[in-house]
Formats: C-alpha cells, sequence, structure tokens
C-alpha cells in the first residue's frame, strides 16, 4: 500500500474532502516522517503537538471549503507565523517571536492549512547551499554528503523526503528554483508583486518573493492559486486577479513560441545540461509549441548587477537588527559598543560580507560608480526580455549550471558559490515569473531542472509548459531512503 506521505498535495486534499482518510492521519505520517528525519536537519522549529491538535479539530468540524483544508504544511522560517519563533537561520532573531502573521501564511491557514513547523534556511536567505543558516546545513535525502540549495534549502529537502506535503519558499536571486532543481521537485517564483511580501523577513525589497515549492506542477498551481493575491498592507503587491491556476491546467502548447537564448550556453556547462535542455526543446516541441532562437545580450552583466543591488538593499533592511527592540543582544560598555557586539555576534560570515559590500557600494563617492549604475544594467535586462517577449511566450533554459554539489565543495569560494544562480538572477532583476520542473537525472543520478520564464503576471502559461514537460520527461524521484 502507498504511503500516504507519497500523495501529491491534490491528492490529500481530495482524499480528506472524500473521507479516504482523515487529517489526523495525514497529519502523524508527516510527523512521523519528520521525526525519522532529524539528520536532514530540515526543521528549525517543530509544531507537532499543534499540528495534531488542529488535525483533531478539522475532523470534528468537517470544514471542506477551503483549497488545503485538513492540510498539514511547513513553512520556511523566513514567513512571520504569530507566537512561534520565527529565526530567518540567523543567531540575532534565535529567540524571535512575531507578534503577527505573514500575509502569505495567513492565507494559507484561511484556505483550511496548518502549521507543521518552520524549515532551516540559509541566513537571512543569502545562500545558495543552506550552509549559513545559524542552525547548521541541511543534508539533500539524495546523498548524506549533498547540499539542498538555497537559500529554501530546508523547505526543498523536506518537500523530497516526505516531511511535509507541500511548503512555501522566497526567492531573491533563485532561492526556490535552485534547491527545487537539486532534490528533483517544482519550484515556482511568481511575478514580483503577486504574493505579499508583509510578514516575510526582508534580504532585498525589490528582489524577494514568496512562491509554492511542491512535488508536481499540478500541486504548484494549487498552492499558488491559495498564495497569491493583494495585499494593502504591502506597497509593492499588485492588485491583479489570481487566476484559477488548477482547474486551467493543460499539458497542450499549439502555438506557442518558446524562446531559447543563446546567452545562456554559458563556458563549462556540463554536457548533461546542454543534453536535458535540447530534452525540453523536443518536449515541448511535441506539445505543440513553435521553438525561437532569441538573444538576451545583457545577460552576462545579471550576476554582477545582482550582486551590487541585493546587498545594498540587504545592508539597509538589516540596519534594524542592533539589539534594541528584540533579538540577540550583547553587552557593551555603552550604546554604540552593544550596537557592534551585537552584530559582530549575531550575523554570520555570509550576511556580514553582504552588508559590508552593500554599505560600501551606497557610501559617497561609489554610489554613483556602483550602486546607480548597477540599477542603470537591471533596467537594461529588463529591456531585453521585453522586447523578446513581443515575439515569443515564454522562454526556455536549465534551472541550474550543475547538480547538486558536496557540503563544503564552494563554501570557501563565494564566487563560485555565486555563479550557481547564474541561469535564475536575470528573472528577479526583470520581477519576472519562472518555475523549475525536474526533467532529468546527470550520470551520478541527481536530479536537473530546466526552467521556464514568462511574462509579468503569465504564471498560468508557464504552468501549463511545465505540465507539459513534467509528463513527457516521466520524472520518479529515486531516493532511498538513508537517514531513518
Amino acid at each position: 500500500m502507498t504511503n500516504i506521505s507519497e500523495f501529491s498535495l491534490t491528492k490529500l486534499a481530495s482524499g480528506i474532502k472524500k473521507k479516504d482518510f482523515t487529517s489526523e492521519e495525514v497529519t502523524k505520517t508527516f510527523i512521523n516522517n519528520s521525526k525519522k528525519s532529524k539528520k536532514l536537519n530540515a526543521y528549525i522549529t517543530e509544531c507537532f503537538d499543534d499540528a495534531i491538535e488542529s488535525a483533531k479539530n478539522f475532523d470534528k468540524k468537517k470544514d471542506y471549503k477551503g483549497l488545503l483544508s485538513g492540510i498539514p504544511i511547513a513553512v520556511k522560517d523566513l514567513f512571520c507565523t504569530k507566537n512561534i519563533k520565527t529565526t530567518a537561520g540567523s543567531k540575532i532573531l534565535h529567540n524571535f517571536i512575531p507578534t503577527y502573521e505573514s500575509t502569505v501564511t495567513n492565507k494559507l491557514w484561511s484556505e483550511g492549512a496548518f502549521l507543521l513547523g518552520k524549515l532551516n534556511c540559509d541566513e537571512f536567505a543569502m545562500g545558495s547551499s543552506n550552509e549559513t543558516s545559524f542552525f547548521g546545513n541541511v543534508i539533500n535525502p539524495f546523498g548524506d554528503k549533498l547540499v539542498p540549495g538555497g537559500s529554501s534549502g530546508g523547505s526543498a529537502s523536506a518537500l523530497a523526503a516526505d516531511l511535509t506535503p507541500g511548503t512555501v519558499g522566497t526567492d531573491t536571486g533563485g532561492s526556490i528554483r535552485q534547491p527545487a532543481s537539486f532534490t528533483g521537485t517544482v519550484g515556482l517564483k511568481p511575478t514580483y508583486g503577486r504574493c505579499s511580501r508583509w510578514g516575510i523577513v526582508a534580504f532585498a525589497s525589490s528582489l524577494d518573493q514568496a512562491g509554492p515549492m511542491t512535488k508536481n506542477v499540478e500541486d504548484c498551481a494549487l498552492l499558488l492559486q491559495a498564495m497569491a493575491g493583494y495585499d494593502s498592507k504591502d506597497s509593492t503587491s499588485v492588485d491583479i486577479k489570481v487566476e484559477n491556476y488548477s482547474s486551467k491546467l493543460t499539458d497542450k502548447a499549439k502555438g506557442l513560441k518558446i524562446g531559447i537564448p543563446k546567452e545562456y550556453r554559458v563556458d563549462n556547462m556540463p554536457a548533461e545540461i546542454d543534453k536535458l535542455w535540447k530534452k525540453g526543446i523536443d518536449f515541448l516541441k511535441d506539445a505543440g509549441a513553435i521553438i525561437k532562437n532569441i538573444s538576451l545580450p545583457h545577460t552576462k552583466y545579471a550576476l554582477p548587477s545582482y550582486y551590487i543591488v541585493a546587498p545594498a538593499e540587504a545592508s539597509s533592511n538589516l540596519a534594524r537588527y542592533d539589539g534594541v527592540k528584540y533579538g540577540h543582544r550583547s553587552k557593551g560598555n555603552n550604546l554604540v559598543e552593544m550596537y557592534e557586539n551585537t552584530r559582530s555576534e549575531g550575523f554570520g560570515d555570509e550576511v556580514k560580507r553582504r552588508i559590508l559590500i552593500g554599505t560600501y557600494v551606497l557610501s559617497s563617492g561609489y554610489y554613483d560608480a556602483y550602486y546607480l549604475k548597477a540599477q542603470k544594467i537591471r533596467q537594461l535586462i529588463k529591456n531585453d526580455f521585453d522586447k523578446v517577449f513581443y515575439d515569443v511566450d515564454a522562454i526556455l533554459t536549465p534551472s541550474t549550471p550543475s547538480a547538486a554539489f558536496k557540503i563544503g565543495e564552494k563554501k570557501d569560494d563565494p564566487v563560485s558559490m555565486y555563479l550557481n544562480d547564474i541561469f535564475t538572477v536575470p528573472v528577479n532583476l526583470a520581477g519576472l515569473p519562472a518555475i523549475s520542473v525536474p526533467a532529468g537525472y546527470d550520470k551520478n543520478n541527481l536530479p536537473l531542472g530546466l526552467q521556464l520564464v514568462g511574462k509579468p503576471f503569465d504564471e498560468q502559461t508557464i504552468l501549463n509548459l511545465a505540465l507539459a514537460i513534467e509528463k513527457r520527461a516521466n520524472f520518479k524521484r529515486k531516493i532511498n531512503v538513508w537517514w531513518n
């Protein structure tokens, strides 16, 4: 008999409504899996007792109106949860308990879901491997020496290992799509403004976007539908109708034009990535799509531009963590010394590095030379996308330049680590929607993903195209459960 935890999110929601199983049975199954999976270090805070109580209450009330009625969900520990510790993977927030709920998680709870726990992440979402967390690195279920990607690595690992039926992460430069690719799961970064940022611990405010992470495309459509929507509390939220993504899903792509950017054929890209890309093209042709070669000439400037803009915004956002009102506080002989000691002890090396870079590029004499120039390049990158979207409906690229790498392999080489986001960063700079869908394996039997980039607020098209790839790739997660 199939384990309940292996069911898709959609199948679980349907099964609970049909009374094939109870919410309590579902919840206990995921909790048991989580308790046996401590080696993965996916959780920071567990809410198992409360989850069981919520499931029991649901089974008594039998309120099946919500999209996620009776579903337990663990979320990235960047979403503020009322009266539950929210750390952002940092020592400086190790004891922070919000008195409010993020809009995204509140939407999930209003659709009938409830919290399993808070998942590990790179500190303040700064990282590509989930090695910068104060609570230790997360491990990829595909191997005990492999990173799960970052910053939503705990979310990706927990999802792939069946510790949660679905989850939500945040994506600033690829932090949903890259870990999804590394773990053989589906990850979607919606258009900037599609999901509220209110109540999410900020990294880079003009880039951060919450999004769904799921086992398949159908689940991704359902979870996006539940979490998206306008929020008056978020000044960057856009008041555009949320589609019924799941009911409009189709794997037909007849007449759709798909762009293949020549600039994404980077030096030293593994042959298996290029081979997978060609397979993806064939999958979409089979679905009826028309393939067009396109150019995004300013792509090569995306990474340097991103690593000026993002640290600049981070240095501003993280200035609030001084030990005065909340979070970790160190001792000092005076106020300034207390500030210095608190930030020195509270932040990890990667966060300090980005604060220093950000403060430098915003400083007098360097603002015009670095930050202003990076913003101009960002506009050129957006213009490139705007131009090609007159001719194509979506863009197909690899999700990452490689499969998951070993823990510690790139920790001492920040530039090499930053290059992991080479295919994902341009999308954030342009504010576009993009999805990573698992499509194959490398020579070491590690998963590889393909990325689809869409027009602003056209998540439906890339979900449909992702479904077309998913059905034709017939990807199966082949994980040996070594961690129990």
